[in-house]
């Protein structure tokens, strides 16, 4: 009688970028390790190279390998022992009237919509500003690791926020998120990270990955505002002691 063999794991092959301008640290240059996410064991690998400080885009998994500088710092919450702020408290209090709702991660133009205000309000001058319809739906749709849109709605059911998400083997990932910058008393950014962390907790599963920390950078410094934090070193994942001030810096497992 034969026996039929599981589907052995490919060997993921490794590339490394050429040198770019960073774009978060003027007059530094950036280099990326990456790989691509295909085939049948897409999740596990999104899973195990986000323990290793690795983010998804697109099809996409990268880690920086800038020379002499490591001012990306990967960062996650531990969700059980993660208590709101009393200005986070405030920002759940603002957005009673919103509900959140897991969808699947295909694009609609509702999305686009609110994604192209959104890039033209707050970041004129990216490339994001400049995607149209098809390219959108290609960051949603293009390398779904259990992918899933957290969209956000307001009282009269308008679409007022979107996270796009990957759920992993111990938590959530937070891979890019947009909102209706029109509303920024509602800090709707901040509310949907806190949904996120609610789910995950819910869903008895250990953490939110935030991405990367960068001291001095303005566009990172919300992710500081998250107590207790994370942060990926050379002896592995710590606790980080980051000033709530955005200039504050990790000092532990940095």
């Amino acid at each position: 009688m034969s026996v039929i063999q599981p589907p052995q794991r490919p060997l993921q092959q490794f590339f490394r970028s050429g040198p770019m301008p960073c774009p978060y640290l003027p007059g530094r240059v950036e280099r990326k390790l990456f790989t691509r996410l295909i085939g049948p064991f897409a999740t596990e690998v999104n899973s195990t190279l986000s323990r290793a400080g690795f983010r998804r885009s697109h099809d996409i998994v990268y880690r920086p390998v800038c020379p002499n500088c490591q001012a990306c710092v990967p960062v996650r919450v531990p969700v059980a022992e993660f208590v709101p702020t009393r200005s986070q408290r405030r920002v759940l209090k603002l957005n009673e009237g919103v509900t959140l709702a897991e969808r699947p991660a295909y694009a609609t133009s509702e999305q686009y919509r609110l994604f192209a205000l959104y890039q033209n309000s707050r970041h004129g001058d990216s490339d994001m500003a400049r995607m149209a319809m098809g390219d959108f739906a290609a960051m949603v749709d293009e390398g779904r690791a259990d992918t899933n849109l957290l969209e956000a709605r307001d009282e009269r059911g308008q679409l007022v926020g979107c996270m796009l998400t990957d759920r992993l083997s111990d938590g959530y990932s937070a891979v890019y998120s947009f909102y209706d910058a029109a509303q920024d008393r509602r800090s709707l950014g901040t509310f949907m990270i806190l949904g996120l962390i609610e789910r995950a907790r819910l869903a008895g599963m250990p953490y939110v990955y935030l991405g990367y920390w960068i001291a001095h950078s303005r566009k990172m410094a919300y992710k500081a505002k998250f107590h207790p934090l994370e942060c990926l070193g050379e002896d592995g994942w710590r606790p980080a002691e980051i000033a709530r001030d955005m200039d504050g810096p990790i000092r532990n497992g940095e």
